[in-house]
């Protein structure tokens, strides 16, 4: 641990560049620039609740707002895994000729897929106000969901980054489980509306974007406490994996140069 914070300060200015010019290179070529930042999730939140209106008859209160919160979320945490698996051959220029902990790679995504996020929900602010969507005290349970999402997410990225450089055909398998994984997160129904129960608690309880999701929505716009035992032992769950991640990347990092 105490090797993980000592990298994570030394190469924090590296990573920080990093994202920035990640950032800075994705919408280089693009007229509208960071916009399609908000675009994309927009878009999408638009098909989905056209799919959710006039394909399955199917509405939530505020459903525009219902569903950005929930895509917005998910596309972050995607975004991270599908990348994470790749991420040692897609940087293997620099990590073959200079040492950098390779978990560093991983914050580096997690810092730009997380400035986007962070871009997109500020159009969130914008709906709710529009929608005239009731607000209390309980929006500031936010920051420890995100916190939660963040530890979550560097969690499984970690064992993703370590087995994608020895499993070839890991990326497909794990696009494929991210696209089951997106229908069983409720993006644009409510899990505990939609699936009977006990499904619907069991499912909650076992996919932590799920969780993640509906706890955002709850104090966003329900104004309801979220279920903080479940979400303190994913929480648990993420440190020990990310623990576990970090000390198999340690562990095995000079040999990846080697495999690729």
């Amino acid at each position: 641990m105490n090797r993980f914070i000592s990298d994570v300060r030394k190469y924090q200015k590296y990573t920080i560049y990093a994202a920035k010019s990640e950032l800075k290179s994705e919408v280089a070529n693009s007229h509208l620039s960071w916009l399609w930042w908000i675009l994309d999730p927009l878009l999408f939140m638009i098909v989905y609740s056209f799919v959710a209106v006039i394909v399955f008859q199917k509405s939530e209160p505020y459903l525009p707002v219902f569903i950005f919160i929930g895509y917005n979320s998910w596309n972050f945490f995607s975004a991270c895994l599908r990348q994470s698996v790749k991420l040692v051959a897609a940087n293997k220029p620099i990590v073959s000729k200079v040492y950098i902990p390779k978990f560093i790679l991983i914050l580096i995504k997690i810092l730009s897929n997380g400035f986007k996020m962070v871009i997109a929900f500020s159009l969130v602010v914008i709906m709710m106000i529009g929608y005239r969507v009731p607000v209390d005290w309980k929006v500031i349970l936010l920051v420890p969901l995100f916190v939660i999402l963040l530890v979550v997410t560097f969690a499984f990225s970690s064992v993703l980054l370590h087995f994608g450089v020895y499993v070839e055909d890991l990326a497909n398998v794990v696009t494929v489980v991210l696209k089951l994984l997106f229908y069983l997160t409720g993006i644009f129904y409510s899990i505990q509306k939609r699936v009977p129960y006990p499904y619907s608690s069991l499912l909650l309880k076992c996919n932590p974007m799920a969780l993640l999701v509906d706890s955002m929505r709850r104090v966003l716009i329900y104004q309801t406490m979220p279920d903080w035992g479940t979400l303190a032992v994913w929480f648990m769950i993420g440190a020990v994996l990310s623990v576990a991640g970090v000390h198999n990347i340690y562990r095995h990092e000079n040999s990846y140069v080697k495999v690729m």
